[in-house]
């Protein structure tokens, strides 16, 4: 099984759900070779609701995923912290929407839940945690103490951040602080376009069905992370194809707006 652990199904926070658009993003998806993909969208994306409303009207979930044309797409979600970093929880669809409701008074920056609080709302769901790119400069994680980020399942190696950092120093500052953790690390993409699948994926020895089976392979090593040779060209192009259609949705409402 190919999967991306870090993948988002909307342009930006502020865009509207485009059923077109995550239909496009599935596609080029499998077209990448990917087979699974873990849907963690914002957790105070505009109308985050929206997207289960029309995926659970158009696709079967089945065991802990839907299928969508054949791709598996593991629900998850993407949390602030106070502490400003990042948290990625995957895990079955009423699980991340019971999360997601729980977490209604804590959508602005001026109310993020805490780690602990997060980690303590979570502690008997049977989720996946990971740690999102840990060394970002704008959302980190390494500066949390080794006892808190041990209640995590694992680190993200984000394909951003190796696009945007020197990948040799990045990659060896995010083993050194999962040694020291004691986490694994796993890969994602953190594709808002679809022309950033395929940059950074995980090749797992086994099919999963559910988030136990992808916590338990995860735990025992049964799985490889790779980063394609064309990373840089990759995110480079989503970033650029993503920057002009945010603009030219942008231009679209206020043509709207003026009528």
């Amino acid at each position: 099984m190919r999967i991306d652990f870090h993948s988002h199904v909307k342009l930006s926070k502020k865009s509207q759900f485009m059923p077109d658009y995550f239909r496009e993003m599935m596609k080029e998806a499998k077209a990448s070779g990917l087979t699974a993909l873990a849907m963690t969208e914002h957790f105070n994306t505009s109308r985050f609701f929206d997207i289960f409303d029309f995926i659970d009207a158009n696709y079967k979930y089945e065991h802990g995923y839907y299928l969508i044309d054949g791709l598996k797409l593991f629900p998850g979600i993407e949390v602030d912290i106070r502490e400003k970093g990042h948290i990625l929880l995957i895990g079955s669809r009423d699980t991340i929407l019971r999360i997601r409701s729980s977490l209604e008074n804590h959508l602005t920056e001026d109310t993020f839940i805490s780690f602990d609080q997060l980690m303590n709302l979570t502690e008997n769901e049977h989720i996946l945690k990971i740690g999102a790119h840990p060394f970002r400069k704008s959302t980190p994680l390494h500066h949390l103490d080794l006892g808190q980020l041990r209640c995590l399942d694992a680190f993200d190696l984000n394909g951003k951040d190796l696009y945007a950092e020197d990948m040799s120093i990045y990659r060896r500052k995010l083993a050194d602080l999962a040694q020291q953790v004691g986490l694994p690390i796993v890969g994602g993409s953190d594709t808002h376009h679809f022309l950033q699948y395929g940059s950074v994926y995980n090749d797992f020895d086994e099919e999963c069905y559910t988030v136990e089976e992808l916590k338990t392979l995860i735990k025992t090593g049964s799985y490889e992370v790779n980063i394609s040779v064309d990373l840089e060209v990759k995110v480079r192009a989503a970033t650029i194809v993503k920057k002009l259609l945010k603009e030219k949705l942008a231009d679209g409402k206020k043509l709207t707006s003026s009528k």
